[in-house]
């Protein structure tokens, strides 16, 4: 190609000089060149290439973001501490949750600030509240709900549901297509006596104990042993469970008195599941991500 240019362009130099007849028989030649390029579909390439500006692709959908009646609850008490459990791998299914950006709990204003206010009552007996959960946006649900379908998957069957199948997770009311915690008013909590020993990290891998087994044997998460470990897929988790006495029970009770002073439900299936009522959005099931630009201003 750098040859042809050049030899044309020599060819172009003696026509200027020798007058009009040799110029439009350049011209034409110069034509003919032009139209077997383009024949060979040389000069379509360069046409079919579209400008950026001329043929933008799809923008993606801004994320959702939280109502203005939602905050963090550290915004509202930060002395309540946080062990966000879907926002890791130490969990049901031993994977980060979708929708979980950040390890950030997340309510509505009325029942952030009536944890606040079991707290500080806590707080003077000694003991501190810690969260595992609280808002759970519905892709966090779907996700559940994909996992429990899936049958081969049963990575964490030994320490949170050793005793059912996970063929039964749905019939036995474990996995359900919508929470309560997406409606921005439930919370998992747990109480841990003052002052607070640190959590040590879960690490991918370790040998598993079932969530039914004595504290001293179950991961060391800091808790007052309340009978079972938290997302125990177990009858034992059951708030009543008559199987729970002595100073477990006593534990169990602590945690509902103080959280029942203040508005809040207990979900008779699970010891450490709260609702607060009256609830802002009975009825909605929100799905904006977890983290803190999803409540900025707030």
């Amino acid at each position: 190609m750098t040859a042809f240019t050049h030899r044309t362009a020599t060819h172009t130099t003696a026509t200027h000089r020798t007058g009009p007849g040799r110029t439009g028989r350049g011209l034409a030649a110069a034509r003919r060149v032009l139209g077997a390029l383009a024949a060979a579909g040389l000069l379509a390439v360069t046409a079919a290439v579209p400008s950026a500006e001329a043929a933008p692709g799809p923008r993606p959908a801004p994320e959702p973001k939280a109502p203005p009646e939602f905050v963090a609850l550290d915004r509202i008490d930060p002395t309540i501490r946080q062990e966000m459990r879907y926002a890791g791998a130490h969990n049901f299914v031993g994977e980060r949750i979708d929708g979980y950006r950040q390890p950030l709990c997340v309510l509505t204003r009325p029942a952030a600030e009536a944890l606040h206010r079991a707290q500080r009552r806590l707080l003077a007996r000694g003991y501190t509240l810690k969260v595992y959960d609280c808002y759970r946006p519905q892709r966090a649900v779907d996700h559940f709900v994909r996992w429990a379908k899936d049958l081969d998957d049963e990575r964490m069957k030994r320490e949170f549901y050793p005793l059912v199948a996970k063929s039964r997770l749905f019939l036995d009311g474990y996995i359900a297509e919508k929470s309560g915690h997406s409606r921005g008013s439930t919370v998992d909590v747990t109480v841990v006596r003052l002052p607070a020993r640190p959590t040590r990290p879960w690490v991918p891998g370790e040998p598993q104990v079932e969530c039914f087994r004595p504290q001293a044997e179950r991961f060391p998460e800091s808790s007052l042993d309340m009978g079972t470990g938290f997302d125990c897929f177990d009858t034992l988790s059951h708030t009543d469970d008559p199987r729970i006495d002595g100073a477990r029970r006593a534990n169990r009770d602590l945690l509902r008195g103080a959280l029942a002073e203040q508005g809040f439900v207990n979900l008779p299936e699970e010891w450490w599941h709260f609702t607060f009522r009256p609830e802002p959005f009975p009825t909605t099931f929100f799905d904006f991500p977890v983290s803190r630009r999803s409540v900025a201003g707030h």
